[in-house]
């Protein structure tokens, strides 16, 4: 698990990456990126996930839990990676 990934939601569908950039570089080096977009449409789904160069850096960023973003609070959290198994049950008899 990556300890200096965020998850970032809650925030208007309005939002792009640069905004996002915007928001959180305050903090320190980001390295990548993704905001998580409807793959039917390509909208923007509203939340995203931020990987800083540091952990400090993203420690210092959960201080924008709870900020607001054009009239939403925010919700950022350490990231947790889940394991991908293609959707498939691989368990054997």
């Amino acid at each position: 698990m990556s300890q200096n990934k965020l998850y970032v939601g809650n925030f208007p569908y309005s939002v792009d990456e640069a905004q996002l950039r915007g928001i959180f570089d305050q903090y320190g080096d980001i390295s990548e990126l993704a905001l998580i977009k409807d793959r039917d449409t390509g909208r923007p789904k509203g939340f995203g996930f931020i990987t800083f160069a540091t952990q400090e850096a993203a420690e210092k960023a959960l201080e924008q839990n709870g900020n607001d973003c054009d009239g939403r609070p925010l919700k950022v959290n350490m990231a947790i990676d889940k394991p991908r198994n293609g959707g498939q049950n691989r368990s054997r008899w």
